[in-house]
């Protein structure tokens, strides 16, 4: 039992980062044309290393403005999760 477990586990680690490859491989063909100063580049790396990001927090790391960091959010086209006007989240699906 403890083996199936296991097995069970490792493969749905795999299908998570099969997942993830693929939606930062269609992510990074936005990138194609842009400036090599871009936010764009460490926007993705956030969404792709965190379940959920908010404006907020995209805001801080990238160091861009909150209107900015929705900017960059609603470029890469990632899904809302909350579906809330006023405190929105956004995340890899």
């Amino acid at each position: 039992a403890f083996l199936d477990a296991m097995a069970a586990a490792a493969d749905a680690g795999m299908r998570e980062l099969v997942r993830l490859q693929q939606a930062q491989a269609l992510m990074e063909r936005k990138l194609i044309g842009r400036r090599a100063s871009s936010s764009l580049p460490s926007a993705i790396d956030l969404v792709l290393s965190r379940p959920m990001v908010s404006a907020a927090m995209v805001a801080k790391v990238v160091k861009v403005t909150p209107r900015g960091a929705l900017n960059l959010i609603s470029e890469l086209g990632i899904r809302e999760l909350t579906g809330r006007g006023r405190y929105r989240a956004w995340g890899v699906l």
